[in-house]
Order: structure tokens, then sequence, then C-alpha cells
């Protein structure tokens, strides 16, 4: 089995591409880094260059199996603060490659990951299951409904064998720092720089935090068990609140309030209170559940952060 892994070198992306290998996959990584990512698996291929190239995209679709689409450009805070950049760097390419998808001969499934914590907007009644109304209150929620609806067209006109995935917010080891997702991977990182944490919202937010282990095992789950045209949550259930994450990490680090720097600011426009999602479904079909316990998690998690040099955190900030 060939699968092809559009946007494979980020975090998820490379919790990913060792799960497919570990299957027996032939992994093809296409992504818009120059050189190979360092840290990318021996085993898997790499491509370079940008799946918006009808000609490369052609090329590498011609020996796969599988597509499993992971790129994104943008996060929710930058696509409030540029919409148009976020339709037009993530929104044209997707296309492109469901069209492209959709003529091919060889293709079986196509995986294409949304967002779970942003797609459905303000949730009336935590867990949401997936037929919870859409009301994205983002321009980056807005997008990625948009490239469910065009991956949904597809299955309808073409029958394009597309199934969508809707993860909760993942964390993990390898997730990096400041980049306006992933929280914890954030206040970790403000705590051993010993810089301020800035929270928005402060206990009011509430978020499905689930490990990336079990996100790119129910991502696989929806690719081997998933029935084409739907769409499926990848999440643990279980809403925790930011205080409570703290205290999580802060419990891993061996540490204090008092040595943890916070800035409390108002909810964003952009931020909805509740996000915990019902992932039933994929349970049912898959026999697919969460694994990691949260604080085993955060503790491996805070192992790995706490190993990184100095550099790393340059890096990134």
């Amino acid at each position: 089995m060939n699968c092809l892994l559009i946007g494979g070198a980020g975090f998820i992306g490379g919790a990913l591409t060792r799960r497919l290998l570990a299957t027996g996959r032939d992994v093809c990584v296409l992504g818009r880094r120059v050189e190979r990512p360092p840290l990318l698996e021996a085993r898997a291929s790499y491509i370079s260059g940008d799946y918006g190239d009808s000609n490369l995209l052609s090329r590498a679709l011609a020996t796969a199996d599988e597509v499993v689409d992971l790129a994104y450009s943008t996060v929710p805070k930058s696509s409030f603060e540029d919409p148009v950049f976020d339709i037009t760097t993530n929104l044209p390419q997707a296309a492109n490659l469901l069209r492209m998808a959709a003529g091919s001969r060889n293709v079986r499934r196509v995986l294409v990951v949304s967002s779970g914590g942003t797609v459905y907007g303000h949730a009336r009644q935590p867990p949401v299951t997936e037929d919870h109304p859409t009301d994205p209150v983002s321009p980056y929620g807005i997008t990625k409904l948009a490239v469910e609806k065009y991956a949904l067209m597809y299955r309808a006109l073409n029958g394009l064998p597309v199934l969508i995935a809707r993860p909760a917010n993942a964390y993990g080891p390898g997730q990096l720092p400041f980049r306006g997702q992933g929280f914890i991977a954030t206040a970790m990182a403000s705590i051993l720089q010993q810089r301020p944490l800035t929270i928005f919202g402060g206990d009011r937010i509430v978020r499905d935090y689930i490990h990336v282990d079990d996100v790119v095992a129910g991502l696989l789950a929806v690719l081997d068990a998933g029935e084409a045209g739907h769409c499926y949550n990848v999440g643990s259930g279980v809403g925790r609140e930011t205080d409570e994450v703290l205290r999580g990490i802060l419990t891993a680090a061996g540490l204090t309030e008092a040595q943890l720097q916070v800035s409390r600011q108002p909810a964003r426009p952009f931020d909805v209170l509740s996000n915990v999602l019902d992932s039933t479904k994929l349970a049912s079909q898959s026999g697919w559940q969460p694994a990691v316990d949260f604080t085993a998690g955060v503790r491996d998690t805070w192992h790995w952060m706490s190993g990184q040099p100095a550099s790393f955190f340059h890096t990134h900030a």
C-alpha cells in the first residue's frame, strides 16, 4: 500500500508517518521544505514542493493508493489577522488536490484532516457529535469547513472515496511552542524559559486535549475503517479547564504556582468557551479509543520539552 502524506513533516505528520510505516505501508511525504526534514523517518521517501503545483502533484499521485492531507499554513490567530491570506494559502491547494484525486484511477482512499476544535464554533451542548451545527467563528475554521465541503462535493459528483477527520487539541513530545496552537507546549516552554504565559479567557476556557499518539491512531482508524463520505471526531471526550491543565504541568515539572508567571487576558473573538468532542462514531466503527492517560502524557511531554537545548527555544520563540 502506497500512502502519499501531504504535510507530513510537522508534529502530527511525523507521528503519523511512523504509525503508517509500522503497518507495512510505503509512505511518501510531500512538503514545502527544500531539504529533507532531519527528523523524518528514514524509510519514508520525501518530495519537496508545493502541492498546489499540479505537475508535481500529478507525479506524486501516480503511485499513490491512499492520500492523507495534513497540510495547512495558518493557525486561528493568524487567520483572524489576515483572513485573505488564510484563504489563498490553503483553499486553492486543497481544492486542487481533491480535484486531481477525484480524477485518479488508483487512489482508493483520501483522508482530509480538518479541525474538531474550530469547525463547530460555539458548542450548544458539549461534548459535540459530528452532526452538531458547523458555525465557525474564525477564518481558520471557515476555511477548514470549506475544504470539507469541497471534499464532500467531489464525493457526491465524482465518487471520490474521501473521509474527514476532526481532531481535538493535540499535544505531546515533538510539538513546537509559541506557534499560536498547542497550549501545553507553549506553557511548558514558557516555564522553562521563565517567560510570562498569556492565558486568554481564564478558567472559562475548556478544551479537549488528546495525546498525539492517540490522534494518529485515530486518523489511521478513520483511514482503515471509516466510511467514505463521512466525518469523524478524534478526541478524548474529556473537557479540561485551563487552570487544571496548568496544575498538571506544574505537577509534572515539580513546581508550584508561585513559580509560574501568568498574564490573564479576556477571551479573544475567535475563542469558543468550550470545545469537547464526542468520538463515539469512530469508536463504534473501528474500536479505536484514546489510550494515553492525560497525567502520563503531560509527564512524558514535559520530559521531552525539558530535555531540549536552549537553541530549541530561541529558534521557535
